[in-house]
């Protein structure tokens, strides 16, 4: 090497070197400024551009989430986003102009708890300064269609926990950043504005939508998200002009092929006039169909930014030479969401309204985003009992003041906030990475489980006894009737109830003989219990490893967030009441009488409303295979339905049953085929009817793929409506072939209709007055095709994909053979003359469904004794009853030694005549173990004071909406030794607690 070239490479090290020293100078001298503080100033005369560099970074997808992180597998796709976080710090610290956005705190935390801390301080710097800012915030960029607002919630307050704490106010999110779900929820807009959010952007919205929109300049709007809290959920939304993509011709990333700028006169590729005056020619095309003179560029896409400077060398190339272009009249710079959101808010215009969802979401006239509604369903239920128990673990964590038991709660948030991604709980996921979240989520609910069993050992035990309780196990598999701990020994059961209301719920254990005792502990007295066979099909599902060849039934009477205590003792000298089998014949209780005809089909006669019947079928539809080149030859898949008939094909076997009775419930054992079976129970005082159906292996030996259906067909002549649920919460009216904002040319006359349903689908007939709703234990797609008609697809097999990306046909197996699927709908309805009554019943019931007691086992050893007076067997955190209409949403373990609580009226406006009133709470005189010293009210993902919400106004075109109110929950009343907190119709109100404890 000779001199000059050791030189040359030294002085450029040199430059480089002072350069970035000058440029961390400038960074220590900038007043610490965020928020919408270090926006840059938009010019009222100008047409500005705001560009805002960012990165789409899936927790999980094509690769699993530590595959992503840490770059992995780069023959599946080239992404790691450590190398992203790592790039970008060190490109914004070359210049102070320059700002990013980034989202996922998953990523963000992952990535952070390996930093030294002078890149620590670098990062808190720039949050500071507002130049790397936090959008959307939670765990992850979750799904719309299938998640539940509990879960949500939840997601969002673990990812503002960890933001809070690690970089202060800077970093609370001010936007809502979902540029890659599949659809929207008006509930998800809800959610936000009550997150204290100013905005939303959105990237996917039906291709007929957006032309409608473009047309009228409507793809910015006020969304009115919730029906019963007025402007308090109203929410600025943006529908970006293309999806979240940069401008065509203008990426600049390892992972794309578009031409840099090149700014040197001499060289034959000099590009700069071209490239300035396309970029300027493009912003004017989109400003056209926007109402401000402000556009905002996302610079980004999937995993971009792994060498950050490629993107930003040539972005502050286009902004040095746009500006520098004579007479322009654009402004350019760089910019976040939240200084676009600023800017468009400072135009002061009048805005269109919405009141609607964007479900479903159609790309093309073939290509309805509806299949992901029902896709992987055993990942869907797996989650929703992750939920159960996390609230159960946090419960029983607070109201035992249980120490040392945090590091497990966060790390079972986190695997519960990482299967709240648009790619996890949706199902759209390659198999190897479904397999990987399941993983995290079974590690999760683990340490859930030693959570709730601590707890439940340390409130069973009085202050001074030193007896032992044994270990407690839970059983995860009681979904196919198989628990290791209960088959084939005696065993103490506790049941522990996560509702704030006394519960009388049946109980289902699998055992291998016949008689037992069961024994509540708390009085002495013996239970009526009933011993079922359990169905030969869910006997021989592939994979089930267990001894269970019956299930032992008994109703127990649970308390509010409490426990109670009982002996199971095998017995044989007493059986329990176990009828034989009949072959055919009729289930009955108060309410219904069940058959089934000779269709095959079950019948269920409602004895109160003689007017009312039901049939209830299985059917399926052949799933369309095609080459995805055009429209037209796109096949069903991972993301969108679409099958070869609107009809659905029948099961023509001819199908067998038995029936099983008792004194507390009676079956019907049915099989359609031999992978179609299901058990229609009724129980003794219930009024709704279940069906527990099982599903799968779907069988594909014809080359064929399928998408099983249950119907529920009624007599009620509903009118080309039915209702969804939105997220678990409020419900959403539907019109058949019809979409209230734009005129609708549906191709896909089935899967156009399709709706995601979260946790409910209802039917009216507003003439006879009756109402019919199912109930469903996971996320499904539903639809009603034909009047007094419910529609639920259970499960989904198919041979082709449907080219969006995941790159995998839906064909997911297990243990060797196609995927076995088990679940159970409840069917509930009536005289809508009893509307409080019904709506009552199906609340109760949908809570139930979401919140399941959660059963603890302790295998009893003969020889071991435990003195009566030293165990509790029954508990309860509740020292009186919340009115109908409330329920704790939260009840968790917060920072020093406060508590996170939430309570929520679950009534809309007009539900009821009784139940949707405004409610008061005193909450002071409400525990069993601790009393209140102190509460303060916070925004509802805890990480601001109600009090200091101050959102942006928005003025729109018409006079129904309100501006949003700063503070417009009443102010909670301390008087008295009283703290009465009110609550009005789908109010949620978070509170920060500091209590004094008492004796367990």
């Amino acid at each position: 090497m000779s001199s000059s070239d050791f030189l040359l490479p030294l002085l450029c090290f040199l430059l480089l070197f002072t350069y970035r020293d000058a440029a961390s100078i400038v960074n220590r001298k900038v007043v610490d400024t965020c928020g919408y503080e270090a926006c840059p100033t938009a010019d009222p005369k100008k047409l500005n551009i705001h560009l805002v560099p960012h990165t789409h970074d899936d927790v999980g997808w094509l690769k699993t989430v530590d595959q992503y992180y840490f770059g992995s597998r780069p023959t599946i796709q080239k992404a790691g986003v450590q190398y992203i976080l790592d790039s970008v710090i060190q490109a914004l610290l070359a210049n102070p102009e320059r700002k990013f956005i980034y989202v996922e705190t998953a990523f963000l935390w992952k990535w952070w708890l390996r930093q030294s801390e002078k890149v620590r301080e670098d990062v808190r710097n720039l949050i500071n300064q507002g130049r790397l800012e936090i959008i959307g915030g939670g765990w992850s960029m979750n799904d719309e269609a299938v998640t539940h607002y509990h879960s949500l919630v939840d997601q969002y307050t673990w990812g503002f926990r960890r933001l809070n704490d690690t970089f202060g106010s800077c970093a609370r999110p001010h936007i809502g950043w979902q540029i890659d779900p599949f659809g929207h929820s008006r509930e998800q807009a809800s959610l936000f504005a009550q997150l204290g959010f100013d905005g939303m952007f959105f990237g996917r919205l039906d291709y007929q939508d957006k032309i409608s929109r473009l047309r009228n300049q409507s793809m910015e709007f006020i969304w009115k998200g919730s029906a019963n809290l007025g402007s308090r959920a109203n929410l600025f939304t943006v529908a970006l002009y293309n999806n979240y993509s940069p401008p065509p011709g203008f990426c600049y990333d390892l992972l794309c092929n578009d031409e840099p700028i090149i700014d040197d006169p001499e060289s034959p590729d000099y590009n700069v006039k071209t490239r300035v005056e396309t970029l300027v020619r493009y912003a004017h095309r989109q400003a056209a169909f926007y109402r401000s003179n402000n556009v905002i560029f996302t610079m980004g896409e999937d995993f971009n930014y792994q060498h950050a400077e490629m993107w930003f060398t040539n972005m502050d190339r286009l902004i040095r030479y746009v500006k520098e272009q004579k007479g322009s009249e654009v402004n350019i710079f760089y910019s976040t969401p939240s200084c676009y959101l600023k800017a468009v808010n400072d135009a002061n215009l009048q805005w269109p309204t919405k009141t609607d969802d964007f479900f479903p979401y159609a790309s093309d006239p073939h290509s309805y985003w509806t299949g992901y509604f029902s896709s992987r369903p055993t990942i869907k239920f797996f989650e929703r009992m992750g939920n159960n128990l996390l609230q159960v673990s946090k419960q029983l964590s607070v109201l035992t003041d249980l120490k040392n038991d945090e590091k497990q709660l966060e790390h079972f948030r986190e695997a519960m906030g990482v299967m709240q991604h648009h790619d996890a709980v949706t199902g759209t996921e390659k198999q190897l990475v479904a397999e990987d979240y399941a993983r995290l989520l079974h590690n999760g609910m683990q340490q859930g489980v030693n959570v709730a069993s601590e707890a439940i050992k340390k409130w069973q035990l009085n202050q001074s006894s030193e007896v032992e309780v044994k270990d407690m196990h839970s059983c995860m598999e009681l979904n196919i009737s198989s628990c290791v701990y209960t088959e084939n020994q005696d065993f103490m059961l506790t049941v522990y109830n996560p509702l704030s209301r006394k519960v009388e719920t049946p109980v289902r254990i699998p055992v291998y003989q016949t008689s037992y005792n069961v024994v509540d502990l708390t009085d002495g007295n013996k239970m009526v219990s009933q011993i079922i066979p359990i169905p030969i099909a869910v006997r021989e599902i592939p994979g089930r490893k267990s001894n269970a060849t019956h299930e032992l039934v008994f109703i127990a009477t649970l308390p509010p967030l409490g426990y109670r205590v009982y002996k199971v003792e095998r017995n044989s000298n007493e059986p329990n009441h176990r009828d034989s089998a009949v072959a055919d014949g009729s289930i009955d209780n108060e309410f219904y009488n069940v058959f089934i005809n000779e269709d095959n089909h079950v019948v269920v006669e409602w004895k109160k409303e003689k007017n009312m019947t039901l049939h209830q079928s299985f059917h399926y539809y052949e799933g369309m295979e095609g080459n995805n080149k055009v429209f037209q030859n796109r096949s069903s898949g991972a993301y969108i339905f679409r099958p070869k008939s609107i009809s659905t094909k029948n099961f023509v076997e001819p199908g067998s049953s038995k029936v099983y009775k008792g004194p507390l419930v009676q079956e019907i054992h049915q099989c359609v085929n031999e992978w179609v079976c299901q058990v229609v129970r009724v129980y003794k005082g219930k009024e709704y009817v279940e069906f527990n159906w099982l599903v799968g292996p779907i069988p594909v030996q014809d080359q064929i793929g399928k998408e099983i259906v249950s119907k529920y067909t009624s007599n009620l002549n509903s009118a080309g409506e039915f209702y969804t649920d939105s997220n678990g919460r409020e419900m959403l009216k539907r019109i058949r072939n019809y979409r209230p904002t734009w005129k609708l040319d549906l191709q896909e006359k089935v899967s156009g209709n399709y709706y995601p349903v979260t946790s409910k689908i209802s039917l009216k007939d507003e003439e006879e007055l009756l109402k019919l709703s199912v109930l469903t234990d996971r996320a499904q797609g539903g639809t009603s095709m034909l009047d007094g008609e419910i529609e639920l697809m259970l499960h989904r097999r198919l041979l082709k994909d449907d080219a969006f990306g995941v790159g995998e046909a839906l064909n997911e197996s297990a243990f060797g053979e196609g995927l076995v699927v088990r679940g159970s709908h409840y069917v509930v309805g009536g005289s809508m003359k009893n509307a409080d009554e019904i709506a009552l019943r199906e609340k109760n019931l949908a809570l139930q469904m979401l919140l399941r007691p959660w059963l603890l086992i302790t295998p009893v050893v003969k020889s071991a004794s435990t003195p009566a007076n030293s165990y509790v067997t029954k508990g309860t955190g509740l020292v009186k009853s919340l009115p109908a209409n409330v329920h704790i949403l939260t009840l968790e373990p917060w920072k020093n030694d406060t508590i996170l609580l939430r309570l929520e009226h679950i009534f809309e406006v007009g539900e009821t005549k009784t139940l949707s009133s405004p409610v008061e709470v005193n909450i002071q005189d409400l525990f069993s173990t601790f009393t209140i010293l102190s509460i303060e009210e916070t925004t509802l993902g805890a990480n601001q004071w109600s009090k200091d919400m101050d959102r942006l106004k928005w003025n729109a075109e018409t006079n129904d909406v309100p501006q949003p109110e700063e503070n417009t929950s009443h102010p909670v009343k301390i008087e008295n030794g009283a703290i009465n907190v009110l609550l009005t119709p789908m109010e949620i109100r978070t509170f920060i607690l500091r209590v004094n404890r008492l004796d367990l």
